[in-house]
């Protein structure tokens, strides 16, 4: 062995419990890493580790979950040993690391050794065809959406012919109206066999099929790799978890890193059993729990816990921090969505002027950060979108604002050629084709030649025609509506006509319903320019004026310098691994945060684990803050807190009981949402009494009706711990379980 082999002073920069978990290297190890504990110096100082014990390169694989991770993994890696140590190492993304081991042995399983991976372009592409000569509506099967189900189904190793035989999975298309998505699936995968290519996910089940295909195969796999590592093991899907179970064996040298608590993704398809049951798959695993952060304040980290130790299923560990104890967070309630961005950018002013110039403001869903960019760029605040495009640049509010744009100007052809396909109109690339040339030619706009294609002599079917026509005189009807009806009248009326909020509606995909949101935030801001208007006195607000202000934001936002450090702006999902110093949390509300798609135990589970990410972001101050009304579906709705709130222990929150807002006198101070009783310590029903408004005249079982929800059954009635106003849980034959405030729900007895 080289003599700078025995040299491990490198091991010094670890705290004790790292420096167990990076030298225990034979057997399976989970290493659990809460927030900001130094996760990745473990992985990194592990295989460093090896190779330094004389473990040669090619003998170890670690996966990541990103390319941008294992890139800097190899370079910390490089840092430690040498660049010439490190080369063989098998390290990537699961993807990556499965296209090594099929190119040599694809020939097995019927493909070429240069057979094509398809992206999620490609995937769309294929499953778009396929619809579209089964004659399917696009309206329907929307080739994100097919496609989201069909990963669904590969993610949990199900098979084209097992899809057609579940029960579940075809009841979920039933009501979906996707009567044909086995079929499309199987066809997808014959597309895919005849093209020599694979999607993403056929990687994966490929690999897997391979070593468990071929037994010469799997041994020479086996026998070439002595360690596995994985990274953000809390993320891994069933087809990864059988995997790593497979390449692991027989040594089992297998270490995992991850922390349950920040599992996030199920929406991809991860899978938190995985690291909650590790070691009951490996019952001699060491477990190592790294619970010492290095990045935030106590009073942060302690927080944190508060909250996350109200989940059932987790794997118990006490984070802590040796940083100084620092502020508390700062809770505050705001009387709208409006005054709640103001207040942040208000605070956010006074922050910069303080010197903070790493700023985050998360969320929980994209939509959130208009009102948000809107208030920032009036105090010339510079801000960035991470992980997307500024509200007004995303694709869905450029296409709903195509159609705002060619009814006040019918010569747009740039709104023209957005909208015309979307949603489909069975208008197509060679008829727009031509319709430009004729347009050229003749020297008119592209509407121009629909409205009336035979004076120029468009070379179309009749079919065709009465197409383009019917388009025509669409967009003519709404550009004689936009000049009689105010702003938000207009836009409301014609996304609901064009089919937009119906298309956008029938996307359940996490990305179609973020899309959904993001074109109802439009209608929005649309209403609130209306109102701001009519408050200024000025009693017709015509769409015109809309798209105007709208073309002078978006300058603005181009203006702003790159050398100027930027406000971040982001989801939660979007911030997980990053930190900074000032993290400002928006919209802790119920049905927004927590989403209002969480329903079951195990989906609130997730959603408190990411506001746990999300205080986790911070090092120095968190801010959190809700509205007590947002304006939403075209009117304004009454919110109440999340009830995250109610698991942060008390001691480590500064809450400030009056709205930030001129107080009016139907709300008064704010109320806590009760904690979630079905994964929390129960709730104690009130006692029984004869007032007709208090919690004690109602009981479980009680049926109730009330003048929105229709007619329900009394679950549980029970007291805030926060502000003692009293609530009932009530699960509506037709809206399911909804809590409400008793003050305000004007129940009467069936």
């Amino acid at each position: 062995m080289r003599a700078f082999l025995v040299n491990m002073d490198f091991l010094d920069q670890l705290n004790d419990v790292q420096r167990e978990a990076v030298t225990y290297t034979e057997g399976p190890s989970l290493v659990v890493a809460g927030a900001g504990s130094g996760k990745t110096r473990v992985l990194t100082y592990r295989i460093a580790y090896l190779l330094r014990q004389g473990v040669p390169a090619s003998r170890i694989m670690a996966l990541t979950f990103t390319n941008k991770a294992a890139r800097e993994m190899r370079e910390r890696i490089e840092r430690l040993v040498s660049a010439n140590d490190a080369r063989y190492l098998w390290m990537g993304t699961f993807h990556h690391v499965c296209t090594k081991l099929l190119r040599p042995e694809a020939e097995k399983l019927g493909f070429t050794r240069d057979f094509t991976i398809y992206d999620t372009p490609d995937m769309k592409s294929v499953i778009k065809g396929i619809c579209k000569e089964r004659g399917l509506d696009e309206k329907i099967y929307k080739p994100s959406t097919v496609q989201a189900r069909i990963s669904m189904a590969k993610n949990c190793g199900i098979s084209p012919a097992q899809y057609a035989q579940s029960t579940q999975l075809l009841r979920e298309d039933r009501e979906m109206r996707m009567y044909e998505m086995a079929t499309i699936y199987e066809q997808y995968q014959v597309r895919l066999r005849a093209a020599n290519a694979m999607d993403f996910d056929d990687l994966l089940i490929n690999a897997l099929l391979l070593i468990n295909t071929f037994p010469e195969v799997r041994k020479r796999i086996q026998e070439q790799f002595q360690y596995i590592l994985v990274d953000e093991y809390q993320d891994t899907n069933y087809i990864q978890f059988l995997l790593v179970h497979r390449l692991a064996e027989p040594q089992n040298n297998i270490c995992v890193v991850g922390d349950d608590a920040q599992s996030i993704y199920s929406f991809r398809g991860a899978d938190i059993r995985n690291i909650l049951n590790f070691q009951r798959e490996y019952p001699t695993a060491r477990l190592f729990k790294l619970e010492r952060n290095y990045r935030s304040t106590q009073t942060i980290v302690n927080a944190a816990n508060s909250l996350i130790h109200k989940n059932i299923h987790q794997i118990e560990k006490t984070v802590y921090s040796e940083k100084e104890e620092g502020q508390l967070l700062n809770l505050q309630p705001y009387m709208d969505d409006r005054t709640e961005a103001l207040g942040v950018a208000s605070k956010i002013h006074k922050l910069k002027y303080k010197g903070y110039d790493s700023i985050a403001v998360l969320y929980r869903t994209n939509a959130q950060s208009r009102v948000i960019e809107g208030e920032l760029r009036k105090l010339n605040i510079p801000y960035r979108i991470y992980g997307g495009t500024s509200f007004y640049q995303r694709k869905e509010i450029k296409d709903a604002l195509g159609y705002l744009r060619l009814a006040v100007n019918p010569r747009d052809n740039e709104a023209l050629l957005r909208i015309v396909g979307f949603p489909g109109r069975g208008i197509g690339d060679t008829t727009m084709k031509k319709v430009s040339t004729n347009a050229i030619e003749h020297h008119r706009s592209y509407l121009d030649v629909m409205r009336e294609p035979e004076a120029t002599g468009l070379d179309v079917g009749a079919a065709t025609i009465k197409k383009i026509s019917q388009f025509a005189a669409y967009i003519d009807g709404l550009r004689e509506q936009s000049e009689t009806m105010d702003a938000f009248r207009f836009a409301e009326m014609a996304l609901r006509t064009s089919g937009v909020m119906t298309a956008l509606a029938l996307d359940r995909t996490p990305e179609g319903i973020d899309r959904a949101q993001n074109v109802q935030e439009l209608l929005n801001a649309i209403h609130e320019f209306v109102e701001q208007r009519t408050e200024e006195g000025i009693d017709f607000t015509p769409i015109t004026d809309f798209l105007s202000e709208v073309s002078l934001q978006t300058d603005q936002d181009e203006n702003l310098t790159d050398t100027t450090e930027r406000v971040t702006l982001m989801t939660v999902h979007a911030a997980k691994g990053l930190e900074f110093p000032v993290v400002f949390i928006v919209g802790l509300e119920e049905n927004l945060f927590p989403s209002q798609f969480a329903v079951k135990p195990q989906e609130v589970e997730e959603e408190r684990r990411l506001l746990y990410v999300a205080i986790t972001r911070a090092m120095e101050q968190c801010y959190l803050s809700f509205a007590r009304q947002r304006f939403k579906n075209g009117s304004i709705n009454f919110a109440s807190p999340s009830r995250f709130l109610n698991d942060i222990d008390k001691q480590f929150i500064d809450v400030n009981r009056k709205p930030a807002a001129t107080p009016k006198p139907s709300f008064g101070f704010f109320q806590f949402q009760p904690r979630e009783t079905e994964i929390s310590r129960p709730v104690t029903p009130v006692g029984k009494a004869t007032s007709t408004v208090a919690s004690s005249s109602w009981q479980s079982g009680d049926r109730v009706s009330h003048r929105a929800f229709g007619a329900g059954t009394v679950v549980r009635v029970y007291r805030d711990e926060v502000t003692e106003n009293d609530k009932i849980e009530i699960n509506f034959d037709t809206q399911g379980i909804k809590t409400l405030l008793l003050t305000h729900a004007k129940l009467e007895r069936i």
